[in-house]
């Protein structure tokens, strides 16, 4: 039976706590809309990147802008199975709205399914839904979690989860793996076909969601998923862009994350993974010039193995000479590459497009990550079930 979850949206919420779920519950088959008080369907919310950087509390800078695809103040919680709250700072101010509280009320008093994360847990301590609930957060919010009456977990790690009941609660985004899976078992939702192992192929400056949307949302459908980059060891970061549509003639840049890499590129067999993934933006450009990124391309393609590439990351495609004959898309400024390595254009209209032609799935942007997710899952066997 379908499910369908809401999304509790608001200004400077953190981006990936709210992309992240939003796009892996839908690549799952899960309906899900997005509402933000005083917004409408259509209307965009800013978001934040936090992150730490050896200093004392969390840096922020801007993120992508999201677009709710829902009203608010036309929304029933009687037809959602769950409610899903991300973090960043939206909630400092959510917490005051008391629609937001009484909608908040509305879905635990019929039981359903809850998840919320990182500062999300202020909004729910304000609602006065937590009394007597196991529940963690980040760890600036636990006063308010204790004067709530909450019992407060300490998180041993930021990656840290606790379930109580149809609650479900994670100290920061580096736990989505867990937070999400938990949080698709409690809509009912069982994975099968999940013992899988994936490579992403990382770069400075790859797109910020292209890498971790995807690299997350297969994590969380219990993958083993791996993340290398020339030249550089596990535990190593990536620099990140923020690739966005604002208006302009082409898409803006901003900072975004910084990725950590989970695998050294030197030391990979590449006969232990089942699936190669390709992130866009800004790193294929300097990746296709490398012969042992290509070498690596070359033997999952030749193995017939699933290749998923996203918008920029068909440039390294192209510099391998295994498109020709090939269906697919890509950023619109990447058709050249892929024409001209004899490939068969499909045009990306809608820019959320993705196409399967045999063990090949091509996407044209980071909007199309949904499509581009349950694609790959299809030729991985990779199932979520409600």
């Amino acid at each position: 039976m379908a499910k369908k979850v809401l999304i509790l949206c608001g200004d400077y919420m953190e981006d990936y706590e709210v992309m992240v779920p939003f796009q892996a519950l839908l690549a799952y088959g899960v309906a899900v809309d997005a509402v933000c008080p005083g917004k409408k369907a259509g209307d965009v919310c800013r978001t934040a990147v936090h992150q730490g950087l050896g200093h004392q509390t969390y840096s922020e800078s801007r993120g992508h802008n999201f677009t709710i695809n829902a009203t608010f103040d036309e929304v029933d919680a009687g037809k959602y199975d769950g409610l899903l709250i991300p973090g960043g700072r939206a909630p400092e101010y959510l917490a005051m709205n008391e629609s937001v509280l009484d909608f908040v009320r509305k879905f635990f008093g019929l039981g359903k399914s809850i998840a919320s994360i990182c500062h999300g847990q202020l909004i729910l301590a304000a609602a006065g839904t937590v009394k007597g609930r196991k529940c963690t957060a980040y760890p600036s919010v636990r006063p308010a979690l204790i004067d709530a009456g909450a019992h407060w977990i300490e998180p041993e790690t930021l990656a840290s989860c606790v379930i109580d009941g149809n609650l479900v609660t994670a100290a920061t985004y580096i736990g989505h793996p867990e937070f999400i899976r938990l949080f698709v078992k409690e809509l009912g939702g069982t994975i099968t076909g999940s013992d899988k192992r994936i490579l992403f192929l990382c770069g400075d400056y790859m797109e910020d969601y292209e890498v971790m949307v995807p690299f997350q949302s297969l994590q969380a459908l219990e993958c083993q998923v791996d993340a290398v980059c020339p030249k550089k060891k596990a535990g190593e970061t990536c620099p990140t862009a923020i690739h966005d549509f604002e208006g302009d003639q082409t898409y803006s840049e901003k900072p975004g994350h910084d990725f950590t890499l989970t695998a050294t590129f030197e030391d990979l067999n590449i006969s232990s993974y089942d699936a190669l993934v390709i992130p866009g933006g800004r790193a294929p450009e300097y990746l296709a010039l490398d012969e042992k990124v290509i070498t690596l391309v070359k033997e999952f393609m030749e193995a017939r193995k699933p290749v998923a590439s996203i918008c920029h990351g068909q440039q390294i495609l192209a510099a391998a000479g295994v498109l020709k004959g090939k269906k697919c898309t890509a950023y619109p400024a990447v058709k050249l590459n892929v024409v001209l390595s004899g490939a068969i254009w499909l045009e990306p209209e809608p820019i959320d497009r993705c196409f399967t032609d045999g063990n090949l799935v091509t996407g044209a942007a980071w909007p199309g990550h949904p499509e581009f997710i349950s694609q790959l899952m299809k030729l991985l066997g990779i199932q979520v079930s409600f």
